[in-house]
Order: C-alpha cells, then structure tokens, then sequence
C-alpha cells in the first residue's frame, strides 16, 4: 500500500454517494434497535469488500440502529383546528425492510464494497406493537416557551420524520437541518425533565450526517461526541447499542477529515461495546473486525491489520459455510495485508482462495478485481508471465463488464505497464501508460476526480522509473491540484508532496525539494503520522534537501527525529534505519560532533559485515569511511570540516521509498 489508501472522498451533484447518504437518513429513522455490523458505512473505502457499481465515498453511516420510526400518520383535522396524531415509538410496525447495498472502490487496490446481509437472528429493540395514539399539542408556559412534557418528544419526533423525509426527496437539506435542530431542542428539552431518550441520540446522528452533507464536519464531530456521552451502559442494551453506533459514525466523521488515529480509536472502542452485548464468535463481530481492519491499512499499521482481520476470517469461517462470502472478503483483505508487509507467498495464497470463493457464489465480476490483485502478487515473486496471464485475464472481464473506459481497465492498463517496465520492455510499458491515460484524461463521468488523482499518481512512478522525470512531476501536479480541497485526503496529498520532493531533489531543484517536503511532513504533523515509517523516510528525505542548501544545523535536527522513529518502527538493523545513520554520521562529522559520527558509523559497518560479508563493496566504502574518521579523531581541533558530497550516504540521495 504505497501512501496509504485514502479516506473519504466526497462527490458532487447526483452521485451514488449522494445517493448512499439520502437512502441512509431513510434507514436512520426506520431501523430497529440492532447492534449490527459496521461493514456498510458508505464514509470510507473498504479494502475487503465487494458490489456491482463503483463509487467514491460520500460522507455518513448506515450501521445505524436506533428505534425504527416508520412515516407518521398525520392527519389534519377536519375543523381546521390544525390538531395532529403523532404515532408513539411502541406503535410502529418491527419488521425492518432490507437495507440498501452500498458501494466503493479503493484507488489503489480495486476492491468494491459488500452488499449489506442481515442477520434475521439480530436483537431488537424489544418494544410492542399497539395502537395507541394521542392528540400532539405543544404546552406552553407563562413566559411562551415550552415546557417540558411528552408532547415535547412527539413532536420532536414530527419534526425528525419530516426532516427525513426532505433529506430523502432531495428538496431542501438545509431546511432539513432546521427542523432537526428544533427537534434537538425539544428532546433536550423533555430531557431535562426526566431521562433522556434514545431518539434524542438517533436526532444528534441525524444531524449530524445532514453536516457531512453539507460537508460541515467540524459541524458534525461535536454532535457525535455529545451523542455517545449520553447513552449509559448500565441501562441495558438498548443504551450499548446507542453508544456503538455513535462511536461507528462518529468514528467515520474522523475519517472524512483525514484523522485516522481518532477514527481507529472510535471504531476499537465500538468493537468492545459490540462484542460484550453479542459475544466474541457473532458474524457481526467478525464484520466490524473487517472495518476496523480496512482502518488499520488506511493508517499504515499493518501488523495491527493483520490480526484483527485474522479475528474476522476465524469468526467467520467457524459461523459461515466453507468458501463463504464473507470469508472471502476476509481473505481478500488479508491478501492485500501480506502482500504490503512482503509476505508475497502467504498473499498469494489468501487472494487465490478469495477468487475460488467468489467464483463459486457467483461474484464474477469481482473475480476480476481480485485477479489483478493475483498479478501484483506473481508481479512481486518475479513470476512474470504468470503475471500477464493475471492481468489480462482481469482486463478481458473488465472490458466486457465495465466498458472500455472504466478506471478499472485504466487500473490494469498500469499494472501491466509496471510489469513491462520491470523486464525492461519500455516501448510496450509507454503503450499501456498512454492507454490509461487516455482514459483518466477522459473526462468520463464514471470516473470520479479521486480516481483520476490516483491513476495520475500511478502512471507518475512508472514515468520516474523510466526516467522521465518532468513527466512524471507534470502528472503529480495535477494529482494534487484534484485532491487541494479535500479534507479527507491529507494523507493522500502528503504522500504527493513527498515524492515530488525525491523528483525535485533528482532534478537538482533543491529548494523546491525543500520546501515541498516541509509541506509533506507538517501535513502528516496534523494528521497525526508522526511516529510511522513513512513518515521518518519523508523527515530524511528533507534532511538530504537541507544539507544540498548547506542548512546542516536543520538535517542534523530533521535526522535525528527521523532516527527516533525508524529506530522504533523498523529497529536499528533496518536498511532504512542503517541508510538514516549513514546520513546522520556524515552531517555529525560537517558540524565536528566527530565522536557521534563515528559511533554511528560504526554501527552501520558491523550491521552490514555481519549481513552482506566483509567482501561486500558498500561494506569496504563504509570501512574506508571509518577508519578515515577514526584517523582524524586526533587531530579535531586543526580539522578542516569536509563537503557532505563524500559522508552523504549515495544510495539514499536518490532514494525512492517514499514511491
């Protein structure tokens, strides 16, 4: 996963996402009381899931379950005295209609979301049928302001069902926030009268997905946090569930503006409220698992991914039948899990059982995402014509399942571009570059702009390995100027900045290097990425810019933080660990801290002796290095500080791990 995945993307005009959201206020005040799982929310991408349509992810929840409120009966009154009856909660009809497939696509894994199962065993909300209805009027006090009573809370609930019900007809959302508002009011109102309600939470979640509309998330946030300090788990599972599915969209909300560690953090606690009312082995546990697990990658933490998703496929694959749906999700999931930490063999594997899965349930046109997948997998083992085989199998069924100009056909177009420029074909991989960005300069309206910007970033590696440089700095440029509004996708544009920085930094534009970098890693500062492995090679990459500008004081302050990090992240015995105390040694020996540098150094050497021999030609430079500065340890004070050109690990000056 080069950058990470990004997070919520939010279209415009009449998109499916905008179409997610609409039918997920309907679901809001339909649903009954369930603790479900999560793996339906439209709000981000999903890694391990699959549909029949693609679509970037808009913005609110539909994991929600908070005491079915079906359509009022409202009746005028025949006098004109403009009473009406408004339906108790105990009133309404239980049975819940099934919920309506969600979609979405991960720009750089092709993986398409589930369409949502129920469970028909799910806990309810517990409340009766019946019949009793009861004129809604407004008390007022002596002051004109209205007291708290029962009629407060149905006619909160009048106003949450018309508030839906615009949001549903695509009228008027702003008026729809209006009327939401007065039924929050209303419901705080009786509230301070007695014990709150649970339609008073559903009301915030309402809400605050009209904010994500509108995308207002600063708006959101707050309300969701309120939402979830009010249910309490003593009270029963009604609460438990209130305060899961809370934490689930709150947790989405995190997502949409780029803040994972606070999206993770709301999803992990979700999960235990989950699992404590359903218990460790339920199907909907193993859901969430996923989820969270998709959040994980988003993150770049990995390790963590892994064993979560290994909770989902073991949940699942002890409920499920063999070669299941859902552990087939879990599979892919993994697969592309292994396959990002190395583990091409066990990738491989997972991804195989995937498609056999798929196959057998009927998801052939999912098979062809998870083909491309099985190609990145032989890609990586070398195993190339296995590869081609992979990939044009997935491309044939693409073509004739999506269409000749569907940025999935344009997703294989760079795979196999890649595969030709790995086994040095240039003229074949240039072919299949021009092919995919025919289509994501299209201007097709299937495609979204966050699928543009990612086919762009794509095609742009392969434009540096082949060593067109501006090419590939022209196609980055126009990546990040898609991605400039999107609150959700400062990773995304993080990750942009710095590997414009390394093109910068090869063209010999140290300045722009510089300060490209410095956008990069104050983006990941505010996102929350400062101890991850990305992030130290991006503060190593600008610690290589500065010495290029003779700032040596701030590369040796840029190294040193980015040593605290690999260090952590990787261990000390990590190339990219060792390549950092190369750099770190030689900006210690410019600024006469000789001492430092040699401890350093000397580390470097005995790592590599010990893994690539004594024999190795980078281990005999790194001696020579050395023993050099063991020699002028002697003579410190009449010492000449020497040019960085010559102390500066080489290899990394044109490192490219951040591509």
């Amino acid at each position: 996963m080069e950058g990470g995945g990004g997070s919520a993307n939010e279209l415009n005009g009449d998109s499916s996402a905008d179409i997610a959201f609409d039918t997920t206020i309907e679901e809001l005040c339909n649903n009954l009381c369930e603790l479900q799982s999560s793996n339906q929310s439209p709000s981000r991408h999903s890694f391990g899931s699959y549909g029949d349509d693609e679509s970037k992810i808009d913005s609110d929840l539909q994991h929600l379950a908070l005491g079915e409120v079906h359509d009022l009966d409202i009746t005028e009154d025949e006098e004109g005295e403009g009473e009406k009856e408004v339906a108790k909660p105990e009133d309404f009809d239980m049975a819940r209609p099934p919920s309506a497939a969600t979609k979405s696509t991960s720009s750089k894994l092709d993986t398409e979301k589930q369409v949502g199962k129920k469970n028909p065993n799910r806990p309810s909300s517990g409340l009766g049928n019946g019949a009793r209805k009861k004129k809604a009027g407004t008390a007022k006090s002596q002051n004109g302001n209205e007291e708290p009573s029962s009629e407060n809370v149905e006619l909160a609930r009048f106003l949450l069902n018309q508030a839906r019900n615009l949001v549903s007809s695509g009228e008027n959302i702003n008026k729809a926030l209006e009327l939401t508002l007065r039924a929050d009011k209303l419901f705080e109102a009786s509230a301070n009268n007695g014990k709150p309600c649970l339609e008073w939470i559903m009301c915030f979640h309402v809400t605050a997905a009209i904010h994500c509309r509108l995308k207002e998330y600063n708006e959101a946030i707050p309300l969701l946090e309120r939402s979830i300090e009010i249910p309490v788990l003593e009270e029963g599972e009604e609460h438990a569930l209130a305060k899961f599915a809370g934490l689930m969209q709150l947790g989405d909300t995190y997502a949409m503006v780029g803040q994972l560690e606070n999206s993770i953090s709301c999803y992990t606690e979700g999960l235990k409220i989950q699992t404590k009312v359903l218990g460790d082995n339920d199907p909907r546990v193993g859901e969430t698992c996923r989820y969270l697990a998709e959040a994980l990658v988003q993150a770049l933490r990995f390790d963590e991914a892994e064993k979560v998703c290994q909770t989902a496929l073991s949940i699942h694959r002890e409920n499920g039948l063999p070669a299941s749906l859902a552990e087939a999700a879990d599979r892919r999931l993994m697969g592309l899990i292994c396959e990002t930490k190395g583990d091409h063999e066990n990738a491989l594997e997972h991804l195989v059982l995937a498609s056999m899965a798929m196959a057998a349930n009927g998801q052939e046109s999912e098979v062809a995402f998870v083909d491309s997948s099985i190609g990145d997998s032989y890609l990586s083992l070398s195993r190339f014509d296995e590869a081609i085989c992979a990939y044009q199998k997935s491309l044939t069924a693409l073509k004739t399942a999506k269409g000749e100009n569907h940025p999935a056909v344009g997703s294989v177009y760079i795979r196999l571009a890649d595969l030709y420029n790995r086994t040095g074909k240039v003229r074949e991989a240039k072919s299949y570059c021009d092919n995919a960005l025919r289509i994501y300069e299209s201007h097709s309206l299937e495609i979204s702009p966050e699928e543009i910007a990612s086919g762009l970033t794509d095609i742009s590696v392969i434009c540096e390995s082949m060593n067109e440089v501006e090419q590939a700095v022209t196609l980055l440029q126009k990546a990040l100027k898609i991605y400039t509004d999107s609150p959700g996708q400062k990773m995304m544009i993080a990750g942009i900045e710095a590997q414009m920085g390394v093109l910068y930094y090869m063209m010999g534009k140290y300045l722009e290097s510089y300060n490209t970098f410095k956008r990069a890693v104050s983006k990941l500062r505010a996102t929350g990425k400062k101890q991850s492995t990305f992030f130290g090679i991006a503060l190593n990459q600008m610690g290589l810019a500065c010495v290029q500008l003779d700032a040596i004081e701030e590369a040796v302050e840029l190294f040193e933080e980015a040593k605290c990090i690999l260090e952590q992240e990787c261990g000390p015995y990590h190339p990219e660990t060792l390549g950092l105390y190369n750099n770190l040694a030689g900006a210690y020996d410019a600024i006469g801290r000789l001492d430092d540098a040699i401890e350093l150094l000397g580390h470097v050497v005995g790592a590599r002796e010990e893994k690539l021999g004594t024999a190795n030609p980078g281990t005999e430079e790194e001696k020579r290095r050395l023993v050099q500065l063991l020699k002028e340890a002697g003579k410190v004070t009449g010492r000449k500080a020497k040019s960085l050109q010559t102390l500066i690990d080489s290899d990394l000056m044109t490192s490219s791990a951040l591509r």
